[in-house]
């Protein structure tokens, strides 16, 4: 696939956390975003789904030298949580959801603008 395809999808990863961040802080925090099930849980969780759906995308387009730069685990991880939220979504383990937020994510999107500068600095063919 190509390098601008792979940077569009990383940067859409960075803009699912961002806008996960971005609800956790309007609510005043994680547990009480995750606790309002009418709008702001659904969209956490969504955006989750959506990030996890472009690493697949990027792990099925051979895109390594890309996902060489996240962590194994949180590339399964990631993959974990899509299917727990489509396959058992009343069962879902909210502290786990949290730990996420406030643990996995934002070392998540660091290694993803890390990935963005490498996109943006290979020359094009």
């Amino acid at each position: 696939m190509s390098d601008i395809r792979d940077a569009q999808r990383v940067q859409t990863i960075i803009e699912k956390i961002d806008l996960i961040l971005e609800i956790v802080s309007e609510s005043g925090g994680i547990v009480a975003a995750l606790s309002d099930t009418k709008l702001k849980r659904p969209a956490i969780l969504m955006h989750l789904v959506a990030m996890a759906e472009q690493f697949e995308k990027l792990k099925n387009d051979a895109s390594f030298s890309i996902l060489t730069h996240f962590d194994r685990e949180d590339l399964k991880g990631s993959y974990d949580i899509r299917n727990f939220i489509a396959h058992d979504y009343e069962g879902i383990n909210l502290p786990i959801i949290e730990m996420v937020i406030r643990e996995k994510l934002p070392h998540i999107r660091l290694c993803a603008l890390e990935a963005l500068k490498v996109t943006e600095n290979q020359p094009t063919i």
